[in-house]
């Protein structure tokens, strides 16, 4: 009798073990090969965006501020936490500086400019307020982010977490499910920061 439990308890054990693989492997599965197509529905596009493993874009950036306008072009990269790297293109008084973000780590890389008198100027290009990431991360901490669909776009909006409070806005695509524009709002609603997505591949 005693005997029997033991093997009833060892077939059971092993066929729980053998159910939660093919859940686990079904998952990852399902994940590496979604692809945006014209079945899929706003919802799925708005959850493969928030549970991105990666991504890599061009955009072009305005920033506003009470003085001057100014613009940059800069490639993104984006592979997790532990590397963030961010490349000014344009202008070309400072195209070639890097902004490499590991953890709570901040680097800046070029040996050939004065960074500091640089980014006294340029303090937005080194927020992470034109991250993806951050978006991503803020709406998920935000418990009223929400998003909409309208006119062929899917709009999501989330609060930054930091003391500003600020409202930042992401227009994507619903054909595609590729982010075209990003804004970031002050407390008066004025846009003080405008992306804009040329180029973006995002990975989950």
């Amino acid at each position: 009798m005693k005997n029997k439990k033991i093997i009833i308890i060892a077939v059971v054990a092993v066929i729980l073990i053998a159910i939660l693989c093919f859940i686990v492997f079904f998952k990852n599965n399902t994940a590496k090969n979604f692809k945006i197509g014209n079945n899929t529905t706003s919802q799925e596009i708005v959850d493969f965006i928030l549970n991105m493993n990666s991504y890599e874009a061009k955009i072009e950036v305005d920033i506003q501020s009470n003085k001057n306008e100014n613009k940059y072009i800069i490639k993104q990269s984006y592979k997790g936490e532990e590397e963030n790297c961010q490349e000014i293109l344009e202008p070309s008084n400072i195209a070639g500086v890097k902004i490499m973000k590991s953890g709570n780590t901040l680097k800046l890389e070029n040996t050939e400019l004065n960074l500091t008198s640089i980014f006294e100027n340029y303090q937005y290009v080194a927020d992470s307020c034109l991250d993806l990431s951050s978006f991503v991360k803020d709406y998920k901490q935000d418990p009223k982010a929400s998003w909409e669909e309208k006119n062929e776009q899917i709009i999501m909006q989330a609060q930054t977490q930091d003391i500003n409070k600020r409202q930042r806005i992401l227009y994507i695509n619903r054909q595609n499910g590729k982010p075209e524009k990003m804004e970031l709002q002050d407390a008066n609603k004025k846009t003080v920061i405008y992306i804009l997505y040329n180029e973006i591949t995002v990975n989950n």
